[in-house]
């Protein structure tokens, strides 16, 4: 994946794409849970990468089962 300078998100861009705080965004990095780019001391975050993020950590809903049916005690 080639990075372009349009495609990598400030740690506030990033959380604001997230939905979350800066913070979180931060600890992200700090645990190597997503890869980031350093430029100088600065983080950047590839949009690709938040969408990979996002994809792999997205619950799909059960699926409800209904009981069967049994019949009625008289």
């Amino acid at each position: 994946m080639t990075l372009t300078a349009d495609c990598l998100l400030t740690v506030a861009e990033a959380a604001e794409r997230l939905g979350t705080g800066v913070r979180f965004v931060h600890r992200l990095v700090a645990e190597r849970r997503i890869a980031f780019v350093k430029v100088g001391r600065h983080v950047r975050v590839s949009r690709g990468v938040l969408d990979a993020f996002i994809e792999a950590n997205t619950v799909q809903p059960a699926v409800r089962r209904t009981r069967a049916h049994y019949g009625r005690a008289a």
